[in-house]
């Protein structure tokens, strides 16, 4: 069976910075696509950062310069280090994956596994 938990979520201030985890267990995704998604009430699942089994990356253009994702493939955790924090990332961050490859992406309906999510709560 398949498992994603985040964790690595909190509450911080504008400027700060927050690393999150997703663990993954019951397979693994060395040669799929993973990623980073979020999403606040009322508004559709946004994806925020993806990596493939090939290491491309893709970034939304909302985050790009403050987010990192990287991957441990040996410890089959997935990290998005977010720095420059602001109140507009304020989610639920959910964690992603697919043990099919494909290209780096965005699409969240190209991946099968979701985590639960984690809270990340940027103030002012």
């Amino acid at each position: 069976q398949v498992q994603l938990v985040e964790s690595g979520g909190l509450s911080v201030q504008a400027g700060g910075s927050l690393r999150l985890s997703c663990a993954a267990s019951g397979s693994t995704f060395n040669e799929g696509c993973m990623g980073w998604f979020r999403q606040t009430p009322g508004k559709e699942r946004e994806g925020v950062a993806s990596i493939d089994g090939d290491g491309t990356i893709l970034y939304a253009d909302s985050v790009k310069g403050r987010f990192t994702i990287s991957k441990d493939n040996a410890k089959n955790i997935l990290y998005l280090q977010m720095t420059n924090l602001t109140p507009e990332d304020t989610a639920l961050y959910y964690c992603a994956a697919s043990s099919v490859w494909f290209r780096a992406t965005l699409e969240s309906r190209l991946y099968k596994y979701w985590g639960q999510g984690t809270q990340v709560t940027v103030s002012s």
